[in-house]
């Protein structure tokens, strides 16, 4: 009775990541005007999965509309990558939490530039392209 376990190949997992990523913000834009609707909040910030300006407070209705958002997201979000992903649901979730917490966070510009910046340096200087030494480190 050995463990098997079934690693996906990198581009299968990237693209599942990315397909997750889709559909977690998609989930979010719908229940947030869904709360918006039924909360009748009738401003709708398109920024608003990186508003850090709203006081956390349950007096203010916006407040309970991002928050409502927000957790129906992440509930309806964990049904729903049952269909992309099958078992690897926990795995899925924390990666896409991850990612969203670092583009609130930090912001897309930064990760936008570090990835893009990388990547280019990579294909231009690919044959002459410097790996660090980590076995000393």
């Amino acid at each position: 009775m050995a463990l098997q376990v079934r690693v996906a190949p990198s581009k299968v997992v990237l693209q599942n990541l990315l397909t997750c990523l889709i559909l977690f913000y998609t989930v979010y834009y719908v229940s947030l005007s869904m709360c918006c609707l039924t909360l009748q909040v009738y401003e709708l910030d398109v920024l608003a999965p990186f508003d850090f300006k709203t006081n956390p407070s349950w007096l203010d209705t916006n407040y309970k509309v991002l928050l409502f958002s927000t957790e129906v997201t992440y509930f309806v979000c964990g049904l729903l990558f049952v269909l992309v992903v099958e078992e690897w649901v926990w795995d899925y979730a924390i990666s896409v939490t991850i990612l969203h917490v670092a583009i609130t966070s930090t912001g897309s510009g930064l990760i936008s530039m570090i990835c893009g910046g990388q990547t280019l340096a990579y294909c231009l200087f690919k044959d002459n392209f410097i790996y660090p030494d980590l076995d000393n480190f």
